[in-house]
């Protein structure tokens, strides 16, 4: 009996129910296919469905056709994708075709094999969830942003949906230069601006430009993952340097740092601890870099969250001799979805990295860009910066009293003057409890994260990211307080 899937049009239906006749071999090769007009008072459709299922098997090969003689099942398939199944009501097993991956690709598979790379959400979402890295959604300008969009959608000439240039929209370009230069004192043309999809692209970008397998780079420790994932594509090797209240230690450079090619630095907010670098390291970085003619990446991901005085100028605002790459993104202060960063370049590599950026994307949709030059040119996004600060520091204040008030003396805390996540020591908790602790405050809906990760070498007791900007004071006190419960159990029971 044929029946159909009742998926999709009736003439598809039918094309797929004949095809897999024809695949498991119950429609033998060379077998005379049914008239169209038979098979359609058969099941009870209409000529013209039947023609038209016929008409695609005969496109595709699956059906013959003789003039005067008929239609036939092609005769000329590959035998193994025809033999009839033998064993009544047991579907013939698919054979995978062995998979050979690339030695990038199993260079990152062994970074990510125990928590895959995604920024995706929770599927199911907890009610107090720490997550870092996310920006404050609730207070972004959305219905603003959408009638910008729309407006410039409207507005778009049939120029402006053809490709766009590789490094970005001019506009925008200029834009980011200005407001750089004035928020923080990055030195630079638009030119050397280069428009990504968010500043993960930076590093592979950088990576691809300056970088060979087997070339050293130098990566602080704690550092940024995802970052570390890239190099380690690349067949890089990598040497870390550690980091400590102020920063990365400096003073190792010349010992750990001789013959690399490339430096990665958080130097305004490192991640994840929080520490800022103090002008007198920075400085020593720059000399060394120069000295040894090595590339530093600045990865300035949250600058723009401050708490106290102005936020701190760029590394890049310092460097006098083209040394520094300089990264930064719309995803922390916009929302995540735009895929907007930026990446500024010294000007010996803005062709180079022009061209890889044209080969690997050809481009940043010019749509989100060129709305983003109106949101930017009208005030709103300055406006929203503001706003979000203000909010933010409540969080962080809501955030630092709650952990005082629920853990006191069972926690430390770094990282607190900038950004939008804090460091949380819990010297009590071993790091081997940490799944553990997780497990329990996941149970109470609070979701917290490990700093292990990010460590080549785990520390040896817990601690935890805490972010804190798409949460409510309200739900910061509540969550910090659930969190402290299972703290306490675990402590006193040595679990």
């Amino acid at each position: 009996m044929l029946t159909l899937d009742k998926q999709g049009p009736l003439y598809t239906q039918l094309y797929r129910m004949l095809r897999s006749q024809i695949l498991a071999g119950r429609l033998s090769p060379g077998a005379r296919m049914p008239a169209t007009r038979a098979l359609a008072m058969e099941l009870g459709l209409s000529r013209n469905v039947v023609m038209l299922a016929y008409e695609q098997l005969l496109a595709e090969g699956y059906l013959g056709a003789r003039t005067g003689a008929g239609t036939f099942v092609a005769s000329d398939l590959p035998q193994k994708f025809t033999t009839p199944i033998t064993t009544t009501g047991v579907t013939r097993a698919v054979r995978q075709m062995p998979v050979q991956l690339s030695a990038c690709v199993r260079r990152l598979e062994h970074d990510a094999t125990a928590s895959e790379f995604t920024w995706a959400p929770r599927r199911t979402p907890l009610p107090y969830d720490f997550r870092y890295g996310r920006p404050s959604i609730i207070d972004f300008p959305h219905e603003t942003w959408c009638r910008v969009l729309a407006r410039r959608a409207r507005r778009a000439s049939i120029r402006d949906l053809d490709y766009g240039p590789p490094e970005g929209v001019r506009a925008l370009r200029e834009i980011i230069a200005d407001y750089l230069a004035r928020a923080r004192a990055v030195r630079c043309t638009p030119e050397q601006v280069i428009i990504l999809n968010g500043s993960q692209q930076a590093f592979d970008l950088a990576a691809r430009v300056l970088i060979d397998p087997g070339d050293l780079v130098v990566l602080e420790e704690p550092q940024y993952r995802a970052a570390r994932a890239v190099m380690q594509a690349a067949g890089v090797t990598i040497r870390t340097i550690p980091v400590d209240e102020q920063g990365l230690c400096t003073g190792q450079l010349t010992a750990k740092g001789k013959g690399s090619k490339l430096i990665i630095v958080t130097p305004s907010h490192q991640f994840p601890t929080g520490a800022v670098m103090p002008l007198a390291r920075r400085l020593e970085l720059l000399a060394w870099s120069q000295r040894e003619s090595v590339f530093i990446f600045e990865d300035d991901y949250d600058s723009e969250y401050r708490y106290s005085g102005r936020p701190i100028e760029a590394l890049q605002a310092l460097d006098s001799h083209g040394s520094v790459l300089y990264a930064g993104t719309f995803s922390k202060v916009m929302f995540p979805a735009l895929r907007l960063g930026y990446l500024v370049v010294p000007e010996p590599l803005v062709k180079p990295v022009r061209t890889v950026k044209a080969l690997l994307d050809t481009g940043s949709p010019s749509l989100p860009q060129l709305a983003l030059v109106d949101f930017i040119q009208a005030g709103f996004f300055e406006r929203h910066l503001h706003r979000l600060r203000m909010r933010n520091a409540a969080r962080r204040a809501a955030l630092l009293e709650a952990i005082d008030r629920y853990l006191g003396r069972q926690a430390e805390v770094s990282g607190v003057e900038a950004g939008l996540h804090v460091l949380l020591w819990l010297p009590q908790v071993p790091q081997r409890n940490v799944a553990n602790l997780r497990k329990h405050a996941e149970q109470l809906g609070v979701g917290v994260y490990s700093v292990a990760p990010f460590y080549s070498t785990s520390p040896p007791h817990a601690g935890l990211l805490l972010g804190y900007a798409s949460l409510t004071e309200k739900y910061i006190t509540e969550g910090v307080r659930r969190l402290a419960s299972v703290v306490r159990a675990i402590v006193p029971a040595g679990v």
